[in-house]
């Protein structure tokens, strides 16, 4: 690259790096945010530390920045800043090679200033990790579908730690290293899938060890398909369902890019028709994603997803803004008044759209958490108060038993897996599965408080709470919140399939669960 590209490189990568270090999260976001950070210390997926599939690689990259940094929030999200600058840098490198250096410009503006990549690089997550690798198999592969065929074994080890990073990957980039090495030669392609085979191998067989072995990783996994990403499949749901992600994805691609949606409308500016190649290339690298999204599994809340396909997003969308500014006949102030504004939108959108991938709702987030824990000691002390809390992304079950190490913390409801119903259990700073209810020298159960704001949790909460006799309820606000109690006596009616005969010895503490729901006194 000539010294203007490098300059631009350079700022470009300064600005991505200061932009998500100013903006970052001071508490673990996400309820997989708080999973990850509890594998830095025991990696266990059958407790959800992290859930399957894992995740390794991303946990052992977690524990070796954390070892910096002695927190383990600050280090995944560091994580996530050096993978955001990664990606701008691949970004714009590979703009560069399609399209040329306006191209370039304008495909790592866009990434700077994408809501939703800016987002990412500021929490604990592993979209940013997986964006920045996406982005590096997409510049090899094309280099390899180009006729280069040395990349390939690298290549090749790139793709199986991917995999080691997020497992998902292995089918949505896949079939573009495939779809790369189909005209290399017969030796090369049997040396890059015997060293793909090879480097999924060297991660996959530790991790297996570290789960507990193949029965123990693989039924965590299977429990967890069945309880959520397996009841919406294309397969068995209504076509409705499929149409209802569709247009989820397109709203995340709102998110994505902002104002920059427009930018497909530069195209009619270029002179000339886009290399045909390019465009197979690109549907060959988003097209698996896109399918997996629409008929699979998607949610808004993991639009982090979509990050995957961003970059040969930028790269279109950069070269269509350049075809625009360079041809189009506006005047050359109204072009940059418009490039100005169009990223202040995109600001605008980070820092106050009520969303889930917001700096708003992050720093909204963080002071309902602050609440919270200040207000649960009030209620009284861990000897005496125990926490009921609830499979939420946001102060559920991970966050209580989080950010208040010292209460046993139990998830409601029972989750079913396939041994049969088992309690998520915490406490300092470890989980445990429970087959029943333990003793406890606690006099009281609390219902730990749901996001304010929201009709769909009041509604939820009001329901628990009227499978408890009102007359044993005690409502108390502080900070805020409102925090139900009651009796510890009537905690079986909350968990009536957990009952075993036997006592569990976990960590050293040995906790006797009750035999029957009658109460103990």
């Amino acid at each position: 690259m000539t010294f203007r590209p490098k300059l631009e490189l350079y700022l470009l990568a300064g600005a991505v790096a200061v932009s998500r270090f100013a903006f970052r999260s001071r508490d673990l976001y996400d309820l997989d945010s708080v999973n990850f950070a509890l594998a830095i210390n025991r990696f266990d997926p059958r407790v959800h530390q992290p859930h399957p599939p894992g995740y390794f690689l991303y946990i052992c990259l977690g524990r070796l920045l954390n070892l910096l940094v002695h927190d383990a929030n600050l280090a995944l999200v560091l994580v996530s800043l050096l993978a955001s600058v990664a990606t701008v840098i691949l970004v714009y490198r590979l703009a560069l090679e399609w399209f040329g250096p306006r191209a370039a410009t304008f495909a790592g503006l866009l990434y700077l200033f994408s809501p939703l990549a800016w987002f990412h690089g500021t929490v604990a997550l592993t979209y940013s990790v997986e964006a920045a690798a996406s982005t590096l198999m997409g510049l090899l592969c094309w280099r390899i579908d180009r006729g280069r065929t040395g990349f390939i074994l690298t290549t090749a080890i790139l793709l199986g730690i991917t995999v080691g990073i997020r497992p998902s990957s292995i089918l949505f980039l896949g079939p573009l290293f495939l779809f790369s090495i189909r005209r290399a030669p017969v030796g090369k392609i049997l040396g890059g899938l015997l060293v793909l085979g090879l480097t999924l191998i060297a991660w996959f067989v530790p991790m297996l060890l570290a789960s507990g072995g193949p029965a123990a990783y693989f039924g965590a996994l299977r429990s967890l398909w069945l309880m959520v990403p397996s009841k919406g499949t294309v397969f068995n749901s209504s076509p409705i369902t499929s149409v209802a992600r569709a247009m989820t994805i397109v709203f995340i691609y709102f998110l994505c890019f902002g104002a920059a949606v427009l930018a497909p409308l530069g195209a009619a500016f270029s002179p000339a028709p886009a290399d045909k190649d390019k465009k197979v290339f690109t549907a060959v690298w988003i097209v698996p994603a896109l399918c997996f999204f629409t008929f699979i599994f998607l949610k808004l809340v993991n639009s982090g997803y979509l990050l995957l396909v961003a970059a040969p997003a930028c790269v279109w969308l950069g070269a269509w803004l350049a075809a625009w500014y360079d041809h189009a006949a506006w005047p050359k102030l109204l072009k940059h008044l418009t490039l100005i504004t169009g990223a202040a939108v995109n600001l605008l959108i980070f820092i106050a759209f009520p969303a889930y991938c917001s700096y708003r709702s992050i720093r909204h987030f963080e002071a309902e958490l602050d609440q919270v824990e200040t207000a649960i000691p009030q209620l009284g002390p861990p000897s005496d108060l125990l926490i009921v809390s609830f499979d939420n992304h946001f102060l559920g079950y991970r966050h209580a038993g989080y950010y208040l190490p010292g209460y046993l913390t139990l998830e409601y409801p029972e989750a079913r897996l396939l041994e049969g119903p088992r309690i998520f259990a915490m406490h300092n700073r470890d989980s445990f599965l429970l087959p029943g209810l333990p003793s406890t020298t606690c006099s009281r159960f609390v219902l730990f408080p749901l996001p304010n704001g929201n009709p769909d949790y009041v509604a939820y909460l009001q329901k628990v709470e009227k499978l408890l006799p009102a007359k044993d309820l005690t409502t108390v606000d502080l900070e805020g919140h409102q925090f139900v109690t009651a009796p510890i006596a009537d905690l079986p009616l909350l968990y009536p399939k957990a009952v075993v005969t036997a006592p569990l010895h976990v960590k050293g503490q040995v906790y006797t669960p009750r035999t029957t729901t009658t109460p103990q006194t």
